[in-house]
């Protein structure tokens, strides 16, 4: 039922209606309003991981043969699954790499290949070779070879792998993601357990996946905050391969993954510990009768521990929220723009670090909140009224419904924010925002909305994105000389007909992005302008006949998004044309 209420959505939205009907659906309901949705149109469906045969069966009722060149592809591990799904299906069997690109895979993921001297290369070879070819194996040997200093090291690995090697002399898969595991530290291991918890193939925020190990004590504070520690540990298990990485927003890990196999191996390895059990709604029972957690209450309300609260679709929050003194993270998630009231008792929440909720009422005495790291969902009227000053620990602000009848000045005094996005009401412009230049510690900015003027930005701005700011003089003299800039996107930001980025400007810059800057014409590039550049997005510039002759012929730039339709350039030097949405 989830797989057929997925695919519904994917096709007509999320909207409050839709979950609502999809709700009071049952199986055969589901069936027969998705057969009706694509029995008018050419579809194409991919079902991934399929291990039954019935499990296919229970589905393809629900997609209509039209004979209008529709399919449907199924992958699969079982050969007899997949030749058994329907008579008229063509089977492709995927082959194991060959020896050639499995050491090339091998060397891409090996996080320095120039650390490798020869009988270390010997070494390694022979281990990539008992892999035979499956991806998988390769990978994670070498994200654990990564992490393993010198010939003695690597030697060790080779020499676990061989005392359980079988009888065909090829390593098992589970042998090397056992190890890998083993090799943790005891934070690691802790927080890669945890991932068990989630369904399979479940995309993971980053964001509470941290925030999740915070509350379970896992990440422990010494002179850094727990929250880079615990985001060191994510990276961590990406580079060990542990954990996959879905999609990153401005260098930053935002959704994650694990792979199938491993979470068998966290599941596997929690409950040998003891560290979650897993309960059977068929039988009402959990794996065995020992627990790690439990919560001991005597009563008192005020004596309940938790530390990590995410709420959906709430209107009103109780004036008891007061009591939980030990909480953390208060996140609000409501649909579109729809906000709630959070009580007066909110600001009694003195151990709030995250406070992630776009609320309707200004929230009194916000000042208390000391150990705030994070804030979101603020607005601009609310925000008039607060004494940032107190607010000493803030790193991240977001503001929404900002006018230009306020002043946003007193955000100056927050001294150690490194993350602001600032949000104007509909096509408001902004006020002045000459206290950015304040901020002396600010890395990322987001502004949404009109800017009369620019301001000065401090030099230690890494990431910027401009939406909708309608300049009508030239950002580039001021932002060229940001000599820590690395990611720019100008989305509706100039209204001007000619760029110019002057020699040795954009001296740090990586990725730049032009969306939707209809009249622009001229892009002039200076000799040593963007030397570093290696990824350039262009869209919707109508105007842009042509893009300076270095960005065409870098060949490290592998995306250039052009609007194609109107007759505009493309880039000779590529292949193929890219379209994207921000």
């Amino acid at each position: 039922m989830d797989l057929l209420k997925t695919i519904i959505k994917s096709i007509q939205g999320c909207t409050k209606e839709t979950l609502d009907l999809l709700e009071r659906m049952t199986e055969r309901d589901l069936e027969i309003y998705l057969r009706d949705l694509l029995k008018e149109r050419k579809y194409l469906v991919v079902v991934d991981d399929v291990w039954q045969r019935e499990a296919w069966e229970s589905l393809k009722r629900a997609f209509p043969n039209s004979k209008n060149g529709s399919r449907v592809i199924i992958t699969t591990r079982k050969e007899d699954v997949a030749e058994r799904v329907d008579d008229r299906g063509f089977v492709h069997k995927l082959h194991f790499l060959s020896k050639e690109k499995s050491w090339d895979l091998f060397c891409r993921k090996l996080l320095d290949v120039r650390a490798m001297i020869p009988k270390m290369e010997s070494l390694a070879k022979n281990m990539v070779e008992k892999c035979r070819g499956l991806p998988l194996a390769i990978v994670v040997l070498s994200g654990l070879l990564s992490h393993k200093k010198g010939l003695d090291e690597w030697q060790k690995v080779k020499d676990h792998l061989w005392k359980n090697i079988i009888e065909d002399k090829y390593i098992k898969v589970s042998n090397i993601l056992s190890l890998s595991y083993s090799d943790l530290s005891t934070s690691l291991k802790q927080c890669f357990l945890y991932f068990g918890i989630f369904p399979e193939d479940k995309v993971v925020d980053a964001e509470n996946i941290i925030w999740l190990w915070m509350d379970k004590c896992f990440i422990l504070r010494g002179e850094e905050r727990m929250e880079d520690v615990a985001e060191g540990f994510l990276n961590e298990l990406i580079r060990q391969i542990l954990i996959q990485v879905v999609e990153t927003v401005w260098e930053k890990v935002t959704e994650c993954r694990v792979h199938d196999l491993l979470c068998d191996l966290a599941i596997q390895k929690a409950l040998e510990v003891n560290f979650f059990e897993i309960y059977d709604p068929r039988s009402h029972s959990v794996s065995s009768l020992c627990i790690r957690h439990a919560i001991h209450s005597q009563g008192e309300r005020k004596s309940y521990h938790l530390k990590f609260l995410r709420l959906r679709g709430i209107c009103n929050l109780p004036s008891s929220i007061g009591n939980l003194k030990n909480l953390q993270t208060l996140v609000v998630v409501n649909e579109g723009r729809f906000s709630c009231e959070l009580p007066p008792e909110t600001a009694d929440l003195i151990n709030l670090r995250h406070l992630d909720s776009l609320y309707s009422k200004p929230l009194k005495r916000l000042s208390k909140l000391t150990s705030l790291q994070v804030l979101k969902g603020v607005r601009c009227d609310q925000w008039k009224n607060v004494e940032p000053v107190d607010l000493v620990n803030l790193r991240e602000l977001t503001m929404h419904d900002i006018t230009k009848t306020y002043s946003l000045n007193n955000i100056s005094s927050l001294k150690n924010l490194s993350t602001i996005r600032l949000f104007c009401e509909g096509y408001e412009s902004f006020p002045s925002l000459e206290f950015l230049n304040c901020c002396e510690k600010l890395q990322k900015l987001w502004l949404k909305g009109r800017i009369e003027k620019l301001p000065l930005f401090p030099n230690s701005i890494t990431m910027m994105f401009l939406r909708n700011s309608k300049l009508r003089e030239d950002s580039m003299p001021i932002l060229g000389m940001l000599s820590n800039l690395r990611n720019l996107i100008l989305y509706g930001a100039y209204e001007g007909k000619e760029i110019m980025c002057s020699d040795n400007s954009c001296s740090q810059l990586e990725f730049l992005c032009f969306d939707q800057l209809s009249n622009l014409k001229i892009w002039h590039l200076g000799t040593n302008a963007m030397p570093l550049i290696n990824d350039l997005h262009i869209k919707n510039c109508r105007n842009l006949k042509e893009i300076p002759q270095r960005m065409k012929d870098v060949a490290s730039i592998y995306e250039v998004l052009i609007d194609n339709r109107k007759g505009n350039f493309t880039n000779k030097s590529q292949s193929y044309i890219t379209f994207f949405t921000l």
